[in-house]
């Protein structure tokens, strides 16, 4: 195999305050002609900043003070920016992690791929547009003619994400750098995102840098990876070597910290701490403050490449061949602690109850803003959630998971249906009532940043709600003697610390913190007020491997502790089977399934269930017998739903009845049911045998 990009000790600095902050720091990779290269790590490892190097098109303040990187034998940080414009896009493309902030909103899609087509090819207007349709079809984006004259916004996330795509390959590159393509995207849309991108590199003999710091996809995409860590490689291998004996201590970790069923009744291993500053000087690994298997020498001195084994280097003392180190090999097991199961005599009652919950949009048009139609966000969800349990709630983005959560809250008028809460009737209660029921119901939003007030400190934040619902605060014996704040202020610390925070930090504001570390205040804040039943709506889509393994052990220990209920509304079946007493599947604004969590992950019923289980990437060994359902097109509108059984469009067994008439109930077991046409006229027993 030929060379097609080599980066040799790339250091990129940022020049932000007192200290410049060595993003890449002495960076050196070989991407072969053809092959998918990933670079896996945490949020602020460097990964990105590696690909904007590459590209040049660092931020202002950035700066790549030495190194070479060598596209087929060229130097490109030689060449002048006029000669960069040339690469970018023919020979280099790269697909950026947030569409949104990616595409110009006041462009159509086909204008803006039209603009890498005319700067490195001389094509006429009609040429052009043939290829613009080409390319759009090639991502598989239906009704291409229409939706190429469409605006960016006017596109769902996966459209957005596919339409980029389309951009990227528009000039034919011979290096694609895909920077985290599919975190935000549901399983069976980053499925078919990623078969793209592995078919068109097959056609084309494209290589790819995948950034990503999901292991799943990793797997699933890479033939060489290569973990990043605070700004440098710490281990180079191929994926069959690296899923198989994972070597550096990092690695290792990020493997204990995943999800999944068998970890069910265990905590997940957590990495301690968080990624150093990279404003600092290091004298010692990079990752010995967090590491479990530290020595004395990892602080003092800065360890060397080790090879120990064909193509499988690290960066490790432990590795170190002299006497003194040697039998420090093998690395220990990584043996997580059991937690208790949730207690049983908690779970002794309904505690909330949903009866055909209907939430209609309407849609009005022309002048006198008449309503022409309906979107059908919500349209008849049952369910019911038990003191103590996770209920999760799953299903694609659009299907109106987190309109059930808003809506069972109040936050949004239900237009038919019941809530009961604790025996209490929500829907149409009035405020003032609602009011004092509320401290008891809360939510805990996808994103904690926008959630938060940014011009308020921790503790008012968490206060707020608090005093907005008169909680009784803890009574103290020297009541007398302590003013009110300072109770307020122990309340307020004991929360913090509940969710692993020190109290000293409630006087800092949002920005001040991580990702995963504001996803803690906004479960605080949640907690403040005595709650018994959590809607959690992705609270950890956004966050690295290790730090969502630390908020869902936060999760389970508070609901052991405490006999939380929760609703957990996600897209991420290894946190469903990790945490989840039982599954509700959502599709177009009505659930298909719904049972104990067993038997849906084991023995899934709805050809939809079936298709989202076969979509989600794993790591495991048998992954290669599970056989991927490709489903065929997008999830329809909700304004005007399919007749019939609303999933017969996509469905791989749709029969003609599906075509005309909904479903009925079908019971598989006393706590497993769906809706779907294949089970009704008593097939339990006889059909299914696919």
């Amino acid at each position: 195999m030929n060379t097609l990009l080599e980066i040799d000790n790339l250091k990129t600095i940022l020049h932000t305050g007192n200290n410049p902050v060595r993003a890449v720091d002495g960076l050196s990779i070989k991407i072969n002609k053809g092959e998918t290269y990933a670079l896996l790590g945490e949020s602020g490892c460097g990964k990105s900043m590696t690909a904007l190097s590459i590209m040049r098109l660092l931020p202002d303040s950035g700066e790549i003070l030495s190194g070479s990187i060598k596209l087929s034998g060229e130097d490109i940080l030689q060449l002048p920016e006029t000669g960069m414009r040339r690469i970018r896009g023919k020979q280099i493309s790269m697909i950026f992690q947030e569409p949104m902030l990616s595409l110009n909103p006041v462009m159509t899609i086909a204008e803006q791929i039209d603009e890498v087509l005319k700067q490195h090819f001389k094509l006429d207007n009609k040429s052009a547009q043939n290829r613009i349709l080409e390319l759009l079809g090639q991502v598989g984006i239906p009704d291409a003619q229409r939706r190429m004259h469409e605006y960016s916004f006017q596109f769902s996330g996966g459209m957005k994400q596919r339409a980029m795509i389309a951009m990227a390959l528009a000039g034919q590159p011979e290096l694609l750098i895909a920077d985290e393509p599919t975190t935000a995207l549901d399983v069976t849309i980053q499925a078919q995102v990623l078969d793209l991108m592995r078919e068109i590199q097959q056609k084309n003999h494209m290589a790819i840098l995948l950034i990503t710091h999901d292991l799943g996809v990793v797997s699933e995409m890479a033939q060489q990876v290569a973990v990043m860590y605070a700004g440098e490689i710490i281990e180079h291998t191929s994926r069959k070597l690296f899923f198989a004996q994972a070597a550096h201590p990092y690695s290792q970790q990020l493997f204990a910290s995943l999800p999944g069923k068998q970890k069910r009744f265990q905590e997940l291993a957590v990495i301690s701490g968080t990624v150093p500053p990279l404003s600092r000087q290091f004298t010692g690994c990079r990752f010995a403050d967090r590491c479990n298997y530290a020595i004395e020498r990892c602080h003092h001195t800065i360890p060397q490449w080790h090879e120990i084994a064909d193509n499988h280097r690290v960066r490790c003392h432990l590795y170190d061949a002299s006497a003194e180190f040697a039998e420090k090999k093998p690395l220990p097991e990584i043996i997580p602690k059991a937690t208790a199961a949730a207690p049983q005599s908690q779970a002794n009652g309904t505690l909330l109850q949903v009866n055909h919950l209907k939430v209609h949009f309407p849609i009005r048009k022309g002048f006198f803003k008449r309503v022409v139609g309906h979107v059908m966000a919500v349209d008849g969800v049952s369910l019911k959630i038990t003191a103590g349990k996770t209920l999760a709630l799953v299903g694609e983005s659009g299907c109106g998971k987190t309109t059930v959560g808003k809506s069972i809250l109040q936050l949004i008028s239900p237009t038919a249906g019941s809530v009961r809460y604790n025996g209490y009737e929500l829907v149409d209660m009035q405020r003032q009532q609602l009011r004092q029921i509320r401290s008891q119901l809360q939510f805990v939003f996808q994103d904690p940043y926008s959630s938060l007030n940014p011009r308020m400190r921790i503790i008012d934040i968490i206060l707020e709600g608090m005093n907005a619902l008169n909680v009784e605060l803890p009574s103290t014996t020297k009541q007398s003697t302590q003013s009110n704040a300072s109770i307020q202020e122990k309340a307020v610390d004991t929360l913090l610390e509940q969710v692993g925070l020190p109290g000293e930090t409630k006087w800092r504001y949002p920005h001040e913190f991580s990702g995963g570390q504001r996803q803690r205040i906004a479960i605080a804040r949640a907690l403040a007020v005595n709650p018994k039943l959590l809607i959690c709506d992705e609270p950890t889509s956004a966050l690295d491997i290790s730090v969502q393994a630390q908020i869902l052990n936060l999760l389970k220990s508070l609901q052991n502790n405490l006999g939380l209920a929760y609703l957990f509304i996600t897209h991420n079946i290894s946190v469903v089977e990790y945490l989840a007493d039982e599954i509700a599947v959502m599709y177009l604004g009505r659930i298909v399934e719904y049972g104990q969590i067993e038997e849906v992950i084991e023995n899934p019923r709805h050809p939809y269930t079936e298709a989202l289980l076969s979509a989600v990437p794993r790591i495991d060994k048998d992954a290669a017998e599970t056989v991927m359902i490709q489903l065929k097109g997008d999830l329809p509108s909700p304004a005007a739903p399919p007749t019939g059984c609303h999933f017969h469009p996509r469905c791989p067994h749709a029969m003609p009845v599906c075509r005309q008439a909904y479903p009925e109930l079908s019971t598989i077991s006393p706590t497993h049911i769906t809706h779907c046409h294949l089970y009704s006229q008593e097939k339990h027993s006889t059909h299914h045998e696919h």
